[in-house]
């Protein structure tokens, strides 16, 4: 299967030590996935830098849409953590 690597269940992130979310990656899927969506994130910004209000829309949709994929991928999942234990 051409993308096996999205059916495993290892995480590509590790869990937050404070707050609430995703925190370092821990494999290459997710370098992988954090530097496309750096790069998606910058290509917006300068493809729509003379139209704010479009820029806004897209920055906004691009940041959010991975999120489910991170938090799927998070050792743990996404939980709000106090740093004090496990």
């Amino acid at each position: 299967m051409m993308f096996g690597f999205l059916n495993n269940d290892t995480p590509w992130f590790a869990q937050k030590s404070f707050g609430y979310g995703a925190g370092p990656p821990i494999v290459w899927q997710g370098w992988a996935l954090l530097a496309a969506h750096v790069a998606v994130m910058l290509g917006l910004g300068l493809l729509l830098r003379d139209q704010p209000v479009a820029l806004v829309g897209a920055v906004l949709t691009a940041a959010f849409l991975p999120m489910p994929l991170y938090a799927a991928r998070t050792a743990g999942g996404w939980a709000w953590r106090t740093g004090r234990g496990k």
